[in-house]
């Protein structure tokens, strides 16, 4: 994870970092600087990383508001974007996570960097799929995502990208989402 914080300073690029909320309470100083470097936006991820997609709203109300405590007690600010574990995602979640002041949020290029895919691999998968407005979805746990970032940045780059954090590019009203989890701007 520091690690991932030193190439996302080095590159002077941003991201958004969602935490389980067991991790935040495991690593709490990382957490920490991850948040205070101004770099990262601090989202959750659950607490315990169920599959959420056929949870009860108690049930997903209950992952969702300890870890944001989780979160907020360390880094001071409440996350207010979450990403569902697995992806897996029902509109019972969805609008759970909206009433707890949540917007759920989804990728469209995933580096399989979960799976210990080389570094050049997953920086070729990155590159190969971004677009305009991508979401780039890796793991701090990845056994070669930080020796993949700065191949990634430095490629994004070079392609003309530039990075924001999610939650400085999404629509947060007046918006639909379309057969593709894309947003796009309600008429």
């Amino acid at each position: 994870t520091m690690k991932i914080l030193s190439v996302i300073e080095e590159y002077d690029a941003c991201a958004t970092f969602f935490s389980v909320g067991m991790w935040a309470e495991k690593y709490p100083d990382e957490l920490k600087a991850l948040s205070e470097s101004g770099r990262f936006e601090i989202g959750t991820h659950s607490n315990t990383h169920p599959d959420m997609g056929n949870m009860s709203a108690a049930a997903i109300t209950d992952e969702l508001e300890t870890s944001c405590d989780l979160i907020e007690h360390v880094t001071g600010k409440r996350p207010e974007l979450f990403r569902p574990p697995y992806g897996s995602y029902s509109d019972t979640l969805i609008d759970t996570a909206q009433s707890l002041g949540l917007t759920t949020i989804q990728w469209d290029v995933d580096t399989l960097d979960w799976k210990g895919l080389s570094a050049g691999d997953i920086a070729d998968r990155v590159l190969g799929s971004v677009r305009n407005g991508s979401i780039v979805l890796m793991h701090n746990n990845g056994e070669h995502t930080a020796e993949a970032l700065p191949l990634i940045l430095e490629g994004l780059k070079a392609q003309g990208y530039t990075f924001m954090k999610t939650g400085d590019m999404i629509y947060r009203e007046n918006y639909e989402i379309d057969h593709t989890g894309r947003q796009i701007r309600s008429t």
